[in-house]
């Protein structure tokens, strides 16, 4: 495979702080690398540097000559008043420039220069690309191309931000937390290309259904290092759990050794006198090595819910409109104590509307809230923290209690309570407005659950969250003795945490689905093929010659595809399971991605097999 990007002895630090020393890797054609860190160790930091937006402090880093890349920035940047066909067409962008200087060849009537500018056309393969963009962004639900990017949603301009990228043709894409803002049905959608796209991919995402099913690699950095594993996400759980157990293995065994010869070096120095240098230099040499720190901090979610009684809310009748837009229209629901609801819906669909109602932060137009005594609603908005962004942290959480009080009986300062949620003491002197994007995170979570909500109502919580943090979450919600709504469009989070779904389908429709978000997903994908198995009986019936109703028999040939489907299955299962077994051992399997590919392939095979082999047998 051809080297793509090299990155040799990369250093960076902020102040005495080092985010990552003398790291090396490289990406190579058809990588698709999925990077994993704790929050503030260096990963978008990484990847600004990668992109030249900042500087290591010292470093390598080499692009292959003339290798056409693109980046998808977390919070993508437009010009000031530009539409979505201009963001598209006239901003900074290769393809759109070739056009630009088309259009102007076009205007000076010199016949040279329009040739030339033909010349670059045909080399960008550009003169299609207004109509390229137009699909694309349909696909992406984007249809009004002269809407102004300023007043649109964070999800519609990532999407613009989207097609922009895509529609460039790199070679190599880097991705930063590329489906934060997009709602679920466009993230599987940029799943399903990626997957089937050539192009190499480096990309920093917390999302870890789509670094499963996407990534071939994944690059951590761990205790300013780099660890590379060749497979996927679900593949690097696996042989990260067992480099961390070897790691702690070899450390005990370096202690017990650093001891020995610590008693040894204690001694006087006559009794020392004539021993080897070389064992006073691997004394200090073991004695640098137990300094290796396996200790993960993590967030301490140990604030247990306040009492909830049986009553806790019932909906009746809510209707509410804004303008021609309906966002629910005649709503009756009582909600259940502990009950997990997560809800899902397209962008726009009034999901964050809901909730406010719920709470009474916005007017319902008809209908009444019922909600219970003892209910204690603690809120985790997308909007983020109200807080003054020239107040130091600790003293936006003073201001709310000076004395936090959870669990009914433990009673923590300010400063002992932020702690628990990684703010050590200089942190804490931070003005907000200087924190990260996880530490906002953090700082908003510990300012619900400093007040011992029984309701918690979570709106896109998992934006900006590492992944250790959001497993410390979901485990945190699955014991939670209380109520929780959780909007999200993390698939793993909400098949984690929810017992049912509210689909938001538009139009003030809602649908209660029993189930998580791969149950329903399953549960969409059997409708839609018995839908259009409906239809194209329908079609054939109406096509053919009326019949008796004598039913159907199988055929001499259906027959025999039967019996070969039978056989196919056997072994297309067997075949399966082999891999099952072989992923699951724990031991190293050094075609990993050819082994991954084909598994996929396998699971395709049987869906496809099993379908036909049903319609067959109803016919026996």
């Amino acid at each position: 495979m051809a080297s793509y990007l090299q990155i040799e002895n990369l250093t960076k630090s902020y102040g005495d702080r080092i985010l990552f020393a003398d790291i090396t890797f490289g990406v190579e054609e058809g990588d698709k690398i999925g990077i994993i860190a704790k929050n503030g160790t260096g990963k978008s930091t990484l990847l600004n540097i990668i992109s030249g937006k900042e500087s290591p402090d010292s470093g390598k880093i080499t692009f292959r000559n003339n290798l056409r890349v693109s980046i998808l920035e977390q919070m993508p940047s437009f010009l000031d008043g530009a539409t979505v066909i201009e963001a598209c067409m006239y901003d900074d962008n290769k393809i759109a420039h070739t056009i630009s200087q088309y259009e102007q060849a076009v205007s000076t009537g010199d016949s040279n220069i329009i040739n030339n500018a033909i010349h670059q056309m045909d080399a960008a393969g550009a003169w299609d690309y207004e109509d390229r963009l137009k699909q694309l962004l349909t696909q992406l639900k984007i249809t009004d191309l002269n809407t102004p990017i300023s007043k649109m949603s964070g999800g519609q301009r990532k999407r613009v931000a989207l097609a922009r990228v895509i529609l460039e043709e790199p070679e190599l894409i880097i991705l930063d937390e590329p489906t934060n803002h997009l709602d679920i049905e466009i993230i599987e959608w940029l799943e399903e290309y990626l997957k089937r796209s050539r192009v190499t991919l480096l990309m920093v995402t917390h999302d870890r259904y789509f670094l499963d099913r996407i990534c071939n690699k994944i690059i951590e950095i761990d205790n300013q290092q780099i660890y590379s594993y060749d497979g996927n996400y679900d593949y690097y759980l696996r042989r990260r759990r067992e480099r961390i157990e070897a790691m702690a293995a070899e450390l005990a065994k370096v202690k017990n050794t650093l001891r020995r010869e610590q008693e040894w070096m204690s001694r006087q120095p006559q009794a020392r006198a004539g021993k080897a240098k070389y064992r006073i230099d691997s004394f200090y040499d073991l004695k640098e090595r137990s300094r290796v720190n396996l200790k993960e901090d993590n967030i301490a979610l140990d604030v247990k819910s306040s009492y909830i009684g049986s009553k806790i809310f019932e909906a009746v009748g809510i209707s509410k409109r804004f303008g021609d837009k309906t966002i629910l229209d005649d709503f009756t629901y009582t909600f259940a104590r502990y009950e997990k609801l997560g809800i899902i819906g397209h962008n726009g669909a009034g999901k964050s509307t809901f909730i406010k109602l719920l709470q009474g932060l916005i007017p319902t137009d008809s209908g009444k809230w019922n909600v219970g005594e003892t209910v204690k609603f603690g809120y985790y908005s997308q909007d983020g923290i109200a807080f003054d962004e020239n107040k130091r942290v600790i003293d936006a959480i003073t201001e709310i209690a000076e004395d936090v009080v959870i669990n009914g009986d433990r009673h923590y300062s300010p400063m002992q309570f932020l702690q628990h949620f990684l703010f050590s003491p200089a942190d804490q002197q931070k003005y907000i407005h200087t924190l990260s994007g996880g530490e906002r995170c953090r700082l908003h979570l510990a300012s619900v659950l400093m007040r011992s909500p029984n309701f918690l109502i979570l709106d896109e919580p998992t934006n900006d969250l590492d992944i250790v943090t959001l497993g410390i979450l979901e485990d945190y919600l699955c014991s939670f003795k209380g109520c929780v709504i959780v909007i999200s469009h993390d698939r793993y989070f909400l098949d984690n945490i929810v017992d049912h779904l509210f689909v938001f389908e538009g139009n003030g429709q809602i649908k209660d689905f029993p189930g998580n978000y791969s149950d329903y997903r399953l549960w969409t994908i059997e409708r839609t093929k018995f839908q259009a198995n409906e239809n194209a009986k329908a079609t054939t019936t109406t096509n053919e010659k009326p019949r008796t109703d004598r039913p159907a028999k199988l055929t001499y040939k259906e027959k025999k595809e039967l019996e070969q489907l039978t056989a196919d299955l056997e072994l297309l299962n067997a075949e399966k399971e082999t891999l099952d077994t072989l992923f699951n051992s724990g031991e190293e399997i050094p075609d990993i991605i050819e082994k991954s590919a084909r598994y996929n392939e396998l699971k395709d095979l049987i869906d496809e097999r099993e379908f036909r082999w049903l319609e067959l047998s109803e016919k026996e």
